[in-house]
């Protein structure tokens, strides 16, 4: 396992971590145990660092983290976020009083006095703006509560308002080959001001597993079934905020990249390690197979730069067209 520092943090976090919405809830049936074993499993192989929320199964995925990772803090590193359990528009959600209690509900479930890094969870562009949340995080993190704090974004232009707030150290984004526009001007200033990029949902919703079929139907409480076109929360976390029938088809026309690299699976994530702005990649899973397939990723050849210049034109002519929401 390759290790990349977090921004300016000190943290050492290992290139391929992660995400924990999948075994939290949403995303279909969990079972518990399967994911400790999983969870054990990516440990096993040197992951050090683990994204989760306090709403992935309304605390759920913090609960099955903490109980995974009891007696390892300071080698296993752990990421929360919060505010979507309130009204993510209300500036009460982020009062010191609210926002201090999802702190300590968090740790609580975490089995944790401090947390590694704790990000606002897509919060509404003007909180971003107003910027009165890093205020509030200023003091929990003088009292040691938290270590570092960030900000997980579902737009461009959301990330560069937090690059202005000088603690903010991380921020979380929606890339894939699917999702290319954070490359150009966002991911090189955070580098430049030593902020770290976590990259969630790297496969598309599994779009890039090259799995799907036009056909293919997901579980009732799986987000993929109910948030298609934005229904619950922001298109763009579902399939990249591509229309899945379109998602089938671009995804068929990049299975080429799985040529030399086991899968697209792999080659999907290794695109993204190519990144050098890139902290690490977050996928999810559900499973200790999802978990050794995303490692393998590490040991996938690398693509040469007219392979990335062809994703680029595949994307700039025939995907960028089609994705919904603000980005």
């Amino acid at each position: 396992m390759k290790y990349r520092e977090l921004g300016s943090t000190g943290l050492q976090v290992s290139e391929i971590s992660f995400g924990t919405w999948a075994i939290g809830g949403g995303w279909g049936q969990v079972n518990d145990a399967e994911s400790i074993k999983a969870l054990q499993r990516a440990m096993d192989a040197g992951v050090n660092f683990f994204d989760t929320a306090d709403v992935y199964g309304d605390g759920h995925g913090e609960e099955v983290v903490g109980k995974a990772t009891k007696g390892l803090e300071g080698k296993v590193h752990i990421a929360t976020k919060f505010c979507r359990q309130g009204d993510i528009h209300d500036p009460n959600n982020y009062s010191e009083a609210v926002v201090r209690q999802y702190c300590e509900d968090s740790l609580r479930r975490l089995q944790r006095e401090a947390i590694d890094l704790y990000q606002v969870h897509c919060p509404a562009t003007e909180i971003v703006r107003d910027g009165a949340v890093f205020e509030v995080l200023d003091k929990l993190q003088a009292e040691g509560k938290i270590r570092h704090y960030g900000v997980s974004v579902e737009t461009v232009e959301e990330g560069l308002i937090s690059l202005q707030y000088p603690n903010v150290k991380a921020i979380q984004f929606i890339y894939n080959m699917f999702r290319q526009k954070p490359e150009q001007e966002l991911f090189p200033k955070a580098k430049e001001q030593g902020v770290g990029i976590l990259v969630r949902l790297p496969l598309a919703s599994g779009l890039l597993t090259g799995k799907f079929k036009e056909d293919t139907t997901f579980e009732a409480d799986d987000h993929r079934n109910f948030n298609q076109n934005g229904e619950s929360f922001n298109v763009g976390e579902t399939f990249a905020g591509l229309p899945f029938r379109k998602g089938v088809e671009l995804s068929r026309q990049l299975a080429w990249i799985a040529d030399g690299r086991d899968s697209m699976t792999r080659a999907a994530l290794r695109w993204i390690l190519d990144n050098p702005h890139i902290t690490c990649v977050i996928p999810g899973f559900k499973n200790t197979k999802q978990v050794e397939d995303n490692l393998a990723a590490a040991d996938v050849p690398s693509f040469t730069e007219d392979e990335r210049q062809r994703i680029e034109t595949f994307y700039e002519q025939e995907v960028k067209d089609h994705i919904r929401g603000p980005y």
